[in-house]
């Protein structure tokens, strides 16, 4: 059967003349509609609006052979793992009853003690689910309870062998222990100070070549090193961009295998973790949508092993209802949507291929910057100067909103009921030195600050002319004030300006806003603003572009919305 019979095929000349055609429509004179349409990652990796066969960059190879891109297994499905930091039997259990797969421990102060591990893990048949520790320095006591269960557990320590006892652990698991590895590369730590994909992925490349070398210094072989090794990475909402890193770390750990004589064994072993730094405090139930999405990602991407964050991480430890939440994400998508039944289902697409192959590219160049400076424990300046730079971009966009956080910096509900009451924090992953970021902190903490106070400040919305003629602005500004946790409050139709500055005066706020449409703007704007200057008002913003007599700033897709929030604060003589 023909698919395409009775359809005229198309070629990208043709598809190019269409392109500038409607380009042309919306304003913009181009003769080059690739260009107009592409955008750009944090790593400067194209993002073109049409693929083709030829943007192929070569064959990827099968699932589970070299240079493992398409999988490090030839076999569908994930390792759903739940992470666990309160000794907590009772809630472990009712995990692996329920559909997880495998236990991620954190062990230590603050966490799950190390006495009571054993305790924890009573119940729980390690030769069936694995267990993965993070104790960070009581990574030895802790690996001791695992080697009590006998030869038969599975996992990983979670230890390091550079400046840790990984070698030491490694040797056991090598000579008795073939179901457990010793040591994680953890590159969550660059993501959540807020690194781009390259730099996680070169980041996590050069830790593990400083943890291969540390093992086969120690008189480990490099097939006996290489299957020791875990990789953790972060997985986002941006689900093209996850795929794309996980399916390009497995080629830049397979070249570093192919370097060192073991193309065979280069395998990586994958646990996908959804990102920390993507994760609201306010409006939680959206994070149920980000984690979604990322672990679609992670398990399109090809992790071995998959960590959903419960929806409400941000506010403290989880109850039972947001773990089931977070093991159920990842049920319905094994199960009901057959994810589990796929293995790399985005393989040969030619937009996932050739991503991945630049992605894969610039962090191999990343990488090998890293060697150069002396390896990833002598490059840490230069890491973290890297980082911030593109810390500081994205910053840049959540502040101009070009990069739109749901519930936070758009559609954010000001009058939100906290989800539940809050709990002790979670015991938080060693950051190796780097901060520990959340996209969406700034606009969450003026939120926070208009919340602490005796009455919610509010700025009032100077709408001009009819319903219809105001509502669109009028929403916008309204929108961007909430995302602040400003209150606000609409004059109403009308364009009488003693009427307007009446209700200003009614409402008690001293900041204004205009919104209406550029032709009543031109009619009006002048005069309002005169009105409401008289009435009292401090600041006059105007929603839309344009300069008008007594209007002190514009509001408009793209302004930096947190400046004029700050801005507004200030005026309202809220204390920052």
């Amino acid at each position: 059967m023909e698919l395409a019979t009775g359809f005229e095929s198309i070629s990208r000349d043709g598809w190019r003349a269409l392109a500038v055609e409607v380009l042309r429509k919306s304003g913009i004179e181009t003769e080059a509609p690739e260009e107009a349409l592409s955008t750009a990652t944090y790593d400067g990796v194209t993002v073109a609006p049409l693929y083709d066969l030829d943007d192929l960059p070569g064959d990827p190879g099968l699932p589970g052979e070299t240079p493992y891109v398409r999988g490090a297994r030839g076999t569908p499905g994930w390792d759903v793992r739940q992470r666990h930091a309160v000794a907590d039997p009772e809630a472990v259990l009712a995990d692996l009853e329920n559909g997880v797969t495998s236990l991620w421990l954190v062990v230590g102060d603050g966490a799950i003690p190390v006495d009571a591990l054993g305790a924890v893990l009573k119940d729980v048949y390690l030769d069936l689910a694995p267990v993965v520790l993070e104790a960070g320095e009581r990574v030895r006591e802790a690996a001791e309870v695992l080697f009590g269960r006998g030869s038969a557990v599975r996992g990983n320590l979670g230890a390091s062998a550079v400046g840790g006892p990984g070698l030491e652990l490694a040797r056991r698991c090598v000579d008795g222990f073939p179901g457990l590895a010793a040591v994680t590369v953890d590159a969550t730590p660059f993501h959540d100070a807020g690194g781009s994909d390259a730099e996680e992925l070169g980041c996590s490349i050069a830790r593990g070549v400083a943890e291969l070398r540390a093992l086969t210094d120690g008189g480990l072989s490099v097939e006996q090193a290489l299957g020791q090794i875990e990789f953790r990475y972060a997985a986002t909402a941006d689900q093209f961009a996850t795929i794309a890193k996980l399916r390009a770390a497995r080629r830049l750990w397979a070249r570093v295998a192919e370097v060192c004589d073991a193309a065979g064994h280069g395998g990586q072993r994958q646990h996908a973790v959804t990102s920390s730094a993507m994760m609201t405090a306010r409006d939680p139930w959206v994070n149920m949508l980000r984690t979604t999405l990322a672990c679609f990602a992670a398990g399109v991407g090809g992790a071995e092993a998959v960590t959903v964050q419960p929806f409400d991480a941000c506010l403290g430890l989880p109850d039972a209802f947001s773990r089931r939440i977070a093991r159920n994400t990842q049920a319905l998508l094994l199960e009901e949507s057959g994810l589990g039944r796929v293995i790399d289902p985005a393989g040969g697409s030619w937009y996932v291929e050739r991503r991945t192959a630049d992605l894969a590219e610039r962090a191999w160049a990343w990488f090998q910057e890293i060697e150069a400076a002396g390896g990833i424990t002598r490059a840490a300046g230069l890491v973290a100067d890297r980082i911030a730079a593109t810390r500081a971009r994205r910053a840049d966009d959540v502040a101009h909103r070009r990069l739109p956080i749901t519930g936070v910096s758009e559609f954010p509900d000001v009058h939100e009921k906290p989800v539940r009451p809050p709990t002790p924090a979670q015991a938080a992953s060693e950051t190796g030195g780097l901060p520990r970021i959340r996209y969406a902190e700034e606009f969450e903490a003026l939120r926070d600050l208009a919340d602490a106070q005796p009455e919610r400040p509010t700025v009032f919305l100077a709408t001009i002319g009819p319903v219809a003629a105001h509502t669109a602005r009028a929403a916008f500004a309204a929108n961007l004030f909430q995302a602040g946790g400003l209150d606000t409050e609409t004059a109403g139709p009308g364009a009488d300006p003693e009427q307007i500055a009446t209700a200003f005066a009614v409402s008690g706020a001293s900041v204004a806003c205009l919104c209406s449409t550029d032709k009543l703007y031109a009619q009006h704007a002048a005069a309002v603003a005169a009105a409401l200057r008289k009435a009292g008002a401090r600041k006059v913003w105007l929603a839309g572009k344009g300069e008008y007599e007594g209007v002190d700033g514009n509001l408009y897709a793209g302004c930096d919305a947190l400046a004029v929030l700050r801005e507004t604060f200030d005026d309202l003589e809220v204390t920052r």
